[in-house]
């Protein structure tokens, strides 16, 4: 709410002051007084240029985070303040998102926050995040649940200022949104490896269910759009676990999942080892990029199937978080959150000018969230039958990611 001035109210007395009281000051304390004035009324009240300068950095000062605290080492905690936007209040949840419309009766998984052991994560602030990123790009690279990160963040801020869509592939899986009053640009840039890559397929022209990857070329889908990111947040992962050959141009280096003869087989950690190093390695020598360019590497987002597998009826029924007891640290997916970081870190050892990298650590964190994915309530017509305990329901647990994000982007400014 804007203060109230008084500036008229003192205007009135001062000139009713002056006539009366003029001829008791000399000349120089007369003039001494209105600069006095002038200068006390320019600075104290609404008016001030300056004032209002600095309400608009105010928008970007969120509580300070210890930086040696540990953000991913906490729990979830209930909140009863829940999310800021409703399935019905942002229009642009996808209908395979929308978990409450498609008869989800419980809401219990709407009402908790993650609480970091020894320090508070702040609760996201559209007003803040968009200020901050004012005439920023910013653009999310990797498959569905990297565009299920981006439309978390827009129904988050859109609660600040309606986004105008301004581009759809055919396939609506690349998405532009603009936010016009702050010039910012929200982007999702669909792949499945990040590197390039193909289905082989048969005499028919069906595919096979086996993929090449080559680590010596990266997915023109982002990577061609990257000069003009500001921020670009990486991940790609459930791709990888079916059978792929990984070449390095000529060079075919092994297999995963395939088995054939005289192939050597490459586990998935493997794999994600050499897909990251190769795309880091990229984005850190990119010369048409902007060099204070910023990306983000988001973990592997763990799933959450029990009693079997998503097409042999394994389901995601929970309705309240994992403690961190009942979780296994020593999962596949710590293992391949562990491989991405460690290749990020191998990058940011050298000296790629302005370039900035951070990690938005999820995979903990989610871990203990089995509760937040659609299960069977999102209303694919064609997979009847089959859960989806890989994606998340909007709103849910997904948008903390958010809240990391503008932690962790905050500590690199």
């Amino acid at each position: 709410m804007r203060p109230t001035s008084v500036f008229p109210e003192s205007s009135e007395k001062t000139e009713r002051w002056i006539p009366t009281n003029m001829g008791r000051l000399s000349p120089f304390l007369l003039s001494s007084f209105c600069i006095t004035l002038f200068f006390t009324c320019f600075f104290v009240y609404q008016q001030s240029p300056f004032k209002a300068i600095f309400d608009q950095n105010d928008l970007t000062l969120q509580p300070q985070i210890d930086p040696e605290c540990d953000l991913v080492k906490g729990h979830w905690v209930p909140d009863k303040r829940g999310s800021l936007y409703t399935n019905s209040s942002c229009s642009t949840i996808p209908a395979s998102k929308n978990c409450i419309k498609h008869g989800r009766s419980d809401r219990d998984f709407l009402f908790w926050r993650w609480k970091p052991d020894g320090c508070d994560l702040p609760r996201f602030n559209p007003k803040a995040f968009l200020s901050m990123f004012r005439g920023k790009k910013m653009s999310f690279l990797g498959d569905s649940v990297a565009r299920n990160h981006m439309e978390s963040l827009l129904c988050l801020l859109s609660t600040e200022e309606t986004p105008k869509d301004i581009y759809k592939d055919g396939e609506d899986r690349n998405r532009i949104w603009y936010f016009p009053n702050h010039d910012f640009t929200l982007s999702t840039s669909w792949t499945k490896f990040l590197v390039a890559g193909q289905e082989r397929v048969d005499g028919n022209k069906t595919g096979t269910g086996l993929f090449d990857i080559d680590l010596a070329k990266m997915d023109e889908g982002w990577s061609k759009g990257l000069p003009n990111a500001d921020i670009a947040i990486v991940s790609a992962s459930h791709w990888f676990f079916r059978p792929i050959i990984i070449h390095r141009g000529d060079e075919t280096l092994g297999c995963i999942y395939c088995n054939l003869p005289n192939m050597t087989q490459i586990s998935p950690d493997q794999g994600f080892r050499l897909v990251y190093s190769a795309v880091f390695k990229h984005i850190s020598e990119c010369k048409n990029c902007k060099e204070e360019l910023v990306t983000v590497l988001r973990t592997i987002s763990p799933s959450h199937f029990e009693n079997g597998t998503w097409d042999t009826g394994g389901a995601c029924s929970r309705t309240s978080p994992f403690g961190e007891n009942q979780i296994d640290l020593q999962s596949y997916e710590m293992k391949i959150r562990t491989t991405q970081i460690q290749q990020l870190e191998g990058v940011t050892k050298g000296d790629y000018k302005g370039k900035k990298f951070a990690v938005l650590d999820v995979t903990k964190v989610m871990l203990m969230r089995p509760d937040g994915h659609p299960n069977g309530h999102w209303g694919n017509k064609w997979m009847k039958g089959y859960n989806d305990c890989v994606h998340w329901c909007l709103p849910g647990p997904i948008d903390a990611w958010n809240e990391f994000l503008m932690a962790i982007i905050r500590q690199l400014r």
